[in-house]
Formats: structure tokens, sequence, C-alpha cells
């Protein structure tokens, strides 16, 4: 990579931030760590980064609400997001419908406890299509 990608973590477990963190830097990506969805956005929408890394489940604003509201925006639209889950009996597919009818339009979805490496593989393969 000639330029660093840059990559947005959302997760409020500090000690999974920092090993996806530590990993992602490893492959040569610029990394940025939110523990909340707030937060995240507030980043987003401060520095768009070129992927982003987010967690379902958080206190506030959830991973769900947070993928739908940039897929809304065509500014943010084009970010490939990953989303992270424990609750992995529910979801099958990503553009998946799940949870009162929410739809969210996610870019791919790896099931917790995610591997650094599965993670940084998606990002990889997201970011060349």
């Amino acid at each position: 990579m000639s330029e660093k990608k840059r990559v947005l973590v959302v997760d409020d477990e500090p000690d999974f931030a920092a090993i996806v963190q530590t990993n992602l830097e490893k492959e040569g990506f610029q990394v940025e760590v939110a523990y909340s969805g707030d937060e995240g956005l507030e980043k987003i929408y401060a520095n768009p980064p070129d992927a982003i890394v987010l967690d379902i489940m958080m206190p506030g604003k959830d991973g769900y609400a947070v993928c739908k509201e940039l897929k809304a925006d065509d500014k943010y639209a084009d970010i490939p997001v990953i989303l992270l889950t424990a609750v992995a009996s529910h979801v099958t597919t990503t553009r998946y419908s799940h949870r009162d009818g929410m739809s969210t339009e996610a870019d791919d979805y790896i099931a917790k406890p995610a591997s650094a490496e599965e993670i940084t593989e998606s990002i990889k393969r997201l970011l060349s299509e």
C-alpha cells in the first residue's frame, strides 16, 4: 500500500479493540479506535475513514444504528462497514434485516469471537473491490 488506508475500530471492549488495532497496524493500516457508537460517529464525521469495523452490541447508539445512519448518508454510504457481534445465531448474511425489522447494509459480517486475521482479510477484500 503506497498510502496507508485508515480504519476506524468501534468496540466497547478496550482489550478486543486493542488486539484488532495492533494487528491492523502490523498489516500497514492506520487505525483509530472509538469505544461507543456516538464516539465512532463523531470520528467518522470529523475525518471519514476508508473502512469501519463496528461492534453491534454497545451501550448508547449500537452498531445497527450507526451503520443505518452512515448508509443513509450519501457522503458516508460507500465506506465499507464490517459488523461484529457475539449474537451470531440471529444473523446469516450481510445486508440483512434483523431486530424489529431494522435493516442494516453492512458490507461484511463477522461473528465474535472474531480473530484479528479474519477482520484484516475482510478489510483487505473490501478495500480492493
